[in-house]
């Protein structure tokens, strides 16, 4: 199969993930509008730290696959794991938007959280079988920045674990790592980008 047609599909995913993002943001019809677009504050949040989520994870997707030469059937296998587990996302970003201030939040927090630990596994396991012994990367790639994608793509399963963890004993700071660590991902990606080319 060539790149082209599995970065193609990737995007899609990505785009159809992103967008079924907003339909968590609904208001209660017959209901005063003021009121209930300040009663969902909740669910605009959720839907900012997600798409934020989301967006980091589909740029250095690009960044992985700029730096493929090739695929092959496991790497194509691992992919679909790995967007699987993206086209599920706005699930947990839904409950997390619910119920994060009711009996269930922690719940949801964990839910919310094992999704992205999964996703940060699965995003490893992808981009560390393409660089293993140069397996798919590009012959001219730059050394550097092959080990500086691996240097910063390790973190991420420990980062959400971490968060994942802190929602069995509040629910309401997990959700807050979730969004320190949007940002943190944001600034990272920002200046990786810079220095990576």
């Amino acid at each position: 199969m060539p790149k082209s047609r599995l970065e193609a599909f990737a995007d899609g995913v990505f785009a159809i993930a992103a967008t079924l993002l907003i339909l968590n943001v609904a208001v209660a019809e017959g209901k005063p509008l003021g009121g209930e677009l300040q009663r969902i504050w909740l669910s605009y949040a959720a839907y900012a730290i997600t798409f934020t989520t989301i967006g980091v994870i589909w740029i250095n997707h690009h960044l992985v696959m700029h730096q493929v030469a090739r695929v092959d059937r496991l790497f194509q296998v691992l992919n679909i794991l790995f967007l699987m587990v993206i086209a599920f996302i706005p699930f947990p970003t839904r409950l997390l938007a619910l119920y994060i201030n009711t009996g269930d939040a922690k719940a949801a927090a964990l839910a919310y959280g094992i999704t992205l630990t999964l996703t940060a596994v699965l995003f490893n396991a992808l981009w560390w079988y393409a660089a293993a012994g140069h397996r798919l990367i590009r012959d001219d790639a730059d050394p550097k920045v092959i080990t500086g994608i691996g240097r910063s793509y390790l973190p991420g399963p420990f980062i959400y674990s971490v968060a994942t963890v802190v929602a069995l004993i509040s629910p309401q700071a997990s959700a807050g790592l979730y969004a320190l660590i949007a940002l943190f991902y944001v600034l990272e990606s920002s200046v990786f980008g810079r220095s990576g080319g």
